[in-house]
């Protein structure tokens, strides 16, 4: 396929914005307007993977996030696992990565899945 421009891009966010009061899911999957809508978001989705890239997260960033939304502190977290606060402290700037004991305890702990943590 070729390269998506960004005025074809403007034109399908513009035109699944028509459609999205159009279709709903009790319209057929072989409808005009239900095809059309399915078009037009492979185009933005296509178009976004390529300019607007979403990377996986550091082992960092997914250790702060755990931790925002656990509402937890670097120093329960130390405490919890067993380290230091200025441990936690080296992981969550991004200073040292953690061993695979104590990344196994992180996922645990925080609820973040292995392979999250290990960036696949």
């Amino acid at each position: 396929m070729s390269k998506i421009t960004k005025e074809q891009y403007e034109f399908a966010l513009a035109r699944i914005e028509e459609l999205l009061p159009i279709v709903d899911d009790n319209t057929p999957a072989n409808d005009r307007n239900a095809v059309e809508l399915t078009m037009m978001s492979n185009i933005v989705i296509d178009y976004e993977k390529e300019h607007f890239p979403i990377n996986k997260p550091t082992v960092a960033q997914l250790i702060e996030l755990s931790l925002e939304e656990k509402q937890m502190s670097q120093k329960q977290l130390a405490i919890e696992i067993g380290v230091s606060p200025s441990r936690i402290n080296d992981y969550v700037s991004g200073r040292a990565e953690p061993t695979l004991k104590i990344a196994r305890l992180l996922c645990s702990t925080l609820g973040i899945t292995p392979a999250a943590m290990l960036g696949c």
